[in-house]
């Protein structure tokens, strides 16, 4: 390993650079580093521009990491500053890292003596160790986690004499990181922001709460910046310190930096003065003897309104060093957590003389999908500009299918990928990205029965997620008083009152007596070996299962779910849970009872959910990848499939409502980041009708949809079959005419659409009467007409079950019938259209006759 070495330097010599068009550097030039060799001439402008601020608009796929790193080394190659002289700044240790690797590979050894490439937290907490005593620290603090953050918050409430249930500590703990987030001290939380926690204590409690860190000799991860901020306007010496040994500043994704990121960079980006004027105004940091009264003029009041920079002007004109700053602000994504667009719109403004290069060659996408994307994000208003383009072919145009409900949407893009699978395309190309996570459930569950490879990326897969496993535990519980790990699971969720203590008592007395757990809680708590209050919780609960058990003999499992969770307090729990992705988890549990309803009875069900599990527990090489929209930046796959282009769920009424047209706007940003990341092909979805908030709903397409350009959208006919017919008085679907498929048509995909589109199957949640539709179709045995009610066969403890609608069918008593499933057999019994077959190897099984044809 090659260490890069800093030049030698003479004392009281100053430094030499060879003259811009001199004869050193013109021979310079002439030698051609092989770093730049491949870049396209906007790319080669952004790493040579080394001289004041610059703002590099790189759209997807304009290969702006490459840029990053070759501008670092040019300036190292050039002698323009010593590796330690660097701040390059990252949002992930993983983009850091692959810096640091490419910069290796460029320069021909390894990089090392750089100690100032890193995340934003990293670099923060170094010069926060450098200078604890400032903070009131010692250099070995501890920086705390979420879990001990929640920990010392419950303390403090209790001290205070707050109701935790009423006032979650996590709640607090969320305003306390939003305050550190966009630069706010205790004093300068805005009165009206401290008074939406415990009755105006939340600014004492902010207060209280970092002093309390500094007892404990401990610090957040909003310290780490924050502590940076106030260490550099207290003190600007050590604030010059740094401005004079950073002579470069890189900056990526520019466009997800928050208000105290912001403030950050820039005290570091401007020049140092020779000596601090007296009256000199501090980046950040306001004039006059109101600069630390808490007055929101001290630093952005609202941190959504990066337009208002109290003191955030230099006196007299500003110098700024050499700053480079990559983002695009088409992909800024992430308000939801603190990002504000607005500090790369600003970047002009903010540093005046910046020279903004725009990277508008993609090097990902065809043009159709170029066309769609850049067509769609030109409705923001809130932008820089720019086009995508590309020197690629057309390709396939982006398609837009409807389908009738999400069961259809998840049959559709499932016979897809079949059909991509089938014409040699790599599962690990093809990903499909949801707006939210619960819309997973219905492809997870449809991959399973396919057979097909799948992973989550960006968190765990549905029936793995910690609510829907503790729902689950109660259900299994309920079905099976004798499933000890489910009890343990949920004896203390949500908390009752019974530790580790009570279940080791438990534990202990179920192994004496070779009982279960739970059994042996009914016999401890008819005993005095418990504490009265944890005895009275555990009795509570012995009588809610009791209570619920009794209750699945006389009430639907869906319905029997919904009230468990409920009595329980279970939903409360998330109800009263403040955190960022609570509702989230309340969704997904609503998604959960909603999944149930395919099915007859819980056992059914929990039965199911054990297949899921089992086929979930190897991971695959090549496998289908699934995600949320914004789990997918940064990634790219040849086919992407987006789902869910509905009104309400994308763009989401629930940013809509907290964020209007900014709201509005980064929906759209998140749309345009979906469409780029497909190479070849991109797809989307949208349902006629849609299960939200446990509620079925009509719903709209996507505005969005009308935001493509016509001439590279394709709409397509939906290949997932159809689980409703034209039922329901809802008409014929078109897809009753089989010949939209086409004759040529094969895959196991169409063949199951042709077997299933005279199911009358879909949700328990339709009850409408039946109608009656015909059809037929050229290929294939010929089913004949019947009438169908809303719910169709379900596959249950692998038998099909359908309720009958008194339809007389075709088939006779004693008829040799063949069923693709279970083989040959013998009709034993008619019911109208449901036939009891005797199969040869099957066993008696319960049938729709559109399953079976005439051997």
């Amino acid at each position: 390993m090659i260490r890069m070495t800093e030049p030698s330097k003479i004392t009281g010599v100053p430094d030499h650079q060879p003259a811009a068009g001199g004869i050193a550097a013109r021979a310079r030039a002439s030698v051609g580093p092989k770093y730049l060799s491949g870049l396209n001439p906007e790319q080669r402008e952004a790493v040579e521009t080394l001289d004041g601020p610059v703002l590099v608009l790189a759209g997807a796929g304009t290969g702006k990491t490459r840029v990053l790193t070759t501008r670092i080394a040019h300036i190292l190659s050039q002698g323009r500053a010593r590796p330690s002289e660097i701040l390059s700044v990252t949002f992930t240790n993983k983009a850091a890292r692959e810096m640091k690797h490419r910069l290796g590979q460029m320069l021909g050894h390894a990089v090392e003596g750089m100690p100032w490439l890193g995340t934003f937290h990293s670099i923060g907490g170094r010069i926060l160790r450098t200078h604890a005593e400032l903070a009131q620290l010692k250099s070995n603090f501890t920086v705390l986690d979420v879990d001990d953050q929640v920990r010392l918050l419950k303390q403090l409430l209790q001290a205070e004499n707050i109701d935790e249930k009423r006032w979650p500590a996590r709640m607090l703990a969320g305003l306390i990181d939003g305050w550190k987030n966009r630069g706010l001290m205790p004093s300068q939380v805005p009165a009206g922001e401290a008074a939406m926690f415990a009755n105006g204590k939340g600014g004492k409690l902010y207060a209280s709460y970092q002093e309390r860190l500094k007892i404990l000799n401990a610090a957040d991860f909003g310290d780490l910046l924050l502590e940076n901020i106030r260490i550099f306007r207290e003190h600007p010496d050590i604030l010059r310190q740094y401005q004079q040994r950073f002579k470069f500043i890189l900056v990526d994704e520019y466009q997800d930096t928050n208000v105290a990121q912001y403030l950050w960079l820039r005290l570091l980006s401007q020049a140092p003065a020779a000596r601090p004027s007296q009256h000199a105004v501090i980046p950040g940091q306001a004039e006059g003897p109101n600069a630390e009264s808490g007055d929101e003029s001290s630093v952005r009041d609202s941190g959504s309104a990066p337009s208002a920079h109290p003191g955030m002007t230099v006196a007299a004109a500003p110098h700024t060093k050499n700053i480079c700053c990559v983002g695009d602000d088409d992909q800024s994504i992430y308000g939801w957590r603190g990002a504000e667009v607005d500090n790369i719109l600003r970047f002009e403004h903010d540093f005046p003389g910046a020279k903004v290069i725009r990277l508008e060659r993609n090097y990902r996408s065809t043009g159709h999908i170029l066309a769609a994307a850049s067509h769609l994000i030109a409705h923001n208003e809130g932008r820089l500009g720019k086009t995508l383009r590309t020197e690629d072919q057309d390709g396939e145009k982006v398609t837009v299918t409807g389908s009738w409900d999400s069961e259809e949407e998840a049959r559709g893009i499932g016979e897809e990928i079949e059909q991509l699978q089938r014409q040699g395309e790599k599962l690990n190309e093809i990903a499909i990205l949801v707006r939210a996570s619960y819309q997973m459930r219905e492809f997870e569950d449809r991959f399973v029965t396919l057979g097909l490879p799948y992973r989550v990326i960006g968190g765990p897969r549905f029936y793995e997620r910690a609510e829907i496993r503790d729902a689950l535990a109660y259900l299994r519980v309920i079905n099976s008083p004798a499933d000890d790990l489910a009890f343990e699971r949920i004896v203390n969720t949500p908390k009752r009152g019974l530790g580790d203590a009570t279940v080791q008592m438990l534990h202990d007395h179920a192994r004496k007596r070779r009982i279960p757990l739970f059994e042996a809680a009914r016999a401890v708590v008819e005993t005095d070996e418990l504490k009265p209050k944890a005895r009275g919780s555990l009795r509570d609960l012995i009588s809610q299962l009791d209570r619920w058990r009794a209750q699945r003999e006389v009430t639907a499992h869906t319905d029997l779910a919904q009230i468990v969770l409920d009595e329980s307090g279970y939903t409360e729990m998330w109800q009263k849970d403040r955190s960022a992705d609570a509702a989230g988890r309340l969704e997904n549990l609503k998604e959960l009872v909603r999944s149930m309803e395919e099915f007859e009875n819980l056992q059914g069900f929990l039965e199911h959910i054990s297949l899921v599990m089992d086929r979930e527990g190897g991971a695959e090489d090549d496998a289908v990848s699934l995600m949320t929209l914004h789990s997918a930046k940064g990634l790219e796959f040849d086919n992407v499939f987006l789902p869910g282009w509905e009104e309400g769920l994308f763009p989401s009424q629930r940013t809509l409502d907290e964020q209007g047209r900014a709201g509005l706007e980064e929906e759209r940003r998140l749309g345009h980041v979906g469409l780029t990341r497909a190479r070849r092909r991109a797809k989307i979805y949208f349902a006629t009708n849609r299960r939200i908030h446990g509620t079925w709903s009509t719903t709209i397409p996507s505005r969005f949809l009308d935001e493509l350009p016509a001439a590279n959208v394709e709409i397509t006919e939906s290949k997932g079959g159809s689980a409703w017919g034209g039922t329901g008085g809802y008409g014929a679907s078109r897809f009753d005419d089989m010949e939209a498929f086409g004759s040529s048509y094969t895959t196991p995909g169409w063949q199951r659409a042709q077997a299933n589109r005279n199911r009358g199957g879909g949700r328990g949640g339709f009850e409408e009467e039946a109608a009656t539709f015909s059809s037929s179709s050229s290929a294939g045995p010929d089913f004949g007409s019947f009438s169908s009610r809303r719910r169709g066969p379900l596959t249950i403890e692998g038998e099909l079950v359908a309720k009958s609608t008194g339809t007389t069918s075709e088939f006779s008593l004693s008829d040799r019938v063949f069923h693709q499933k279970f083989g040959y057999g013998r009709v034993t019994k008619i019911d109208g259209n449901k036939l009891t077959i005797a199969f040869d190897k099957a066993g008696e099984k319960k049938v729709v006759d559109s399953f079976v044809q005439r051997a």
